[in-house]
């Protein structure tokens, strides 16, 4: 089983999401009852909506990881998925981007709408780690 598949077995689960078609249009997405919260792209690339405050919260902890990709200006940022130590990264921060909607939610805000898709290219890591 992929990572994401894991991944999306595993969020189904959780009772404050549901699926729900994606606004860009491509692949499957998760929702909360406010905002959509997670595009599953591919079989190793997801877009995660987690709010410009929680971006600029995490940002320094996001530096570190190689699974984290930002785009600048963007709501959302992509995870890459190649183990189940991301897969649990993911999890964590889906209960952060949860968190961050019920705080702040975003509503008639296009940037916030708009996931990273076709805007992040994410490169392969070294086979050492």
């Amino acid at each position: 089983m992929t990572p994401v598949l894991r991944a999306m077995q595993q969020l189904e689960t959780w009772p404050d999401l549901s699926p729900c078609p994606t606004s860009c249009g491509t692949g499957r997405a998760l929702r909360s009852a406010r905002d959509e919260i997670v595009h599953f792209h591919s079989d190793r690339d997801v877009d995660l909506h987690l709010t410009a405050p929680a971006i600029q919260r995490l940002h320094y902890d996001f530096a570190g990881s190689s699974a984290i990709h930002l785009v600048p200006g963007s709501r959302w940022v992509t995870v890459h998925l190649d183990c189940g130590t991301d897969v649990d990264l993911l999890l964590g921060l889906v209960s952060v981007a949860l968190k961050a909607h019920q705080i702040r939610p975003v509503r008639g805000d296009a940037s916030a709408a708009s996931c990273n898709f076709h805007r992040v290219t994410v490169l392969p890591r070294d086979a050492g780690g």
